[in-house]
């Protein structure tokens, strides 16, 4: 039986396994999917749900201890103004957890773990535009040909 044994330690230390899963609720946050291990995605998964929660309530002390606890202004300003009101019907269960087959290097169970009903373009917020290399090469020809 396993009495008094609440989470996966992950071959971590304390403080490692909190660091980890401050970066991938900010990560997931952001995004609103993230491809993971599956048990770090089913550790991670009631911890977005209780985040979410607590973004439902409002009031600066919720503010604070969210903030405590991710440590990201624009993860806590999404949580109050996206999250919360994209979920104010819903009583629970703001995420799901897929599997996504093995990795290749040491065939670890992979899992997708995705916030319900997400916004499709909220992955393509860091991607850089595609710029046409072509047209920069013929704008800096001219400008080092005159000097």
């Amino acid at each position: 039986m396993r009495h008094k044994f609440a989470h996966r330690k992950l071959n971590r230390t304390s403080e490692h396994r909190k660091a980890l899963f401050q970066n991938m609720l900010n990560s997931l946050i952001k995004y609103e999917q993230i491809i993971t291990t599956l048990p770090k995605a089913k550790e991670l998964k009631p911890q977005i749900d209780k985040v979410i929660t607590m973004g439902k309530t409002s009031g600066l002390s919720k503010k604070k201890d969210l903030f405590s606890r991710l440590q990201d202004k624009s993860s806590v300003k999404k949580v109050f103004d996206i999250l919360s009101k994209r979920y104010a019907s819903r009583k629970g269960g703001y995420s799901r957890v897929l599997k996504a087959g093995f990795r290749t290097g040491d065939d670890a169970p992979m899992a997708v773990i995705e916030l319900v009903d997400r916004d499709p373009n909220a992955k393509k917020i860091d991607k850089p535009k595609k710029v046409d290399t072509t047209k920069k090469d013929k704008e800096t020809l001219p400008k080092t040909a005159t000097k």
